[in-house]
């Protein structure tokens, strides 16, 4: 699966500040993968109508049963709502059991800096890993 292109449900406001979001999964078995990737055309869906989302991209490799999560957010308080309703609560609760790892950092930016990279996203979990 490619990576899903930066899609913006909502744009900011010029230079408002966003609250960006960025996860890494890793499933324990490949069947742990094919779950995640068959739920993800739901929560895909919900996230691109989902209110005071400002962006959302996925990047998936399958085979080694790892995922990455990045968006952006109005607020804390809009990505706990979209996290908690929708396709995303039934998905993340379903899936929690067939984790071998989940790595989440959050961090402040402005519309200006979206949409954020890849490289910074991956910096940024890459750091929280190495604290554990």
């Amino acid at each position: 699966m490619p990576t899903l292109p930066w899609t913006v449900p909502n744009t900011p406001p010029q230079g408002a500040e966003v609250h960006v979001f960025a996860s890494r999964f890793e499933t324990r078995t490949l069947w742990g993968a094919l779950r995640f990737l068959a739920r993800t055309p739901a929560v895909w869906r919900q996230a691109g109508r989902a209110p005071g989302a400002y962006g959302a991209t996925l990047r998936a490799q399958p085979l080694r049963r790892t995922f990455w999560t990045l968006s952006a957010w109005e607020s804390a308080d809009a990505l706990k709502a979209f996290a908690r309703s929708g396709a995303h609560r039934p998905a993340s609760r379903g899936l929690s059991a067939q984790m071998r790892d989940a790595t989440f950092t959050a961090w402040q930016a402005t519309a200006d800096e979206l949409p954020v990279s890849w490289e910074e996203a991956v910096r940024r979990l890459e750091a929280v890993r190495r604290l554990r």
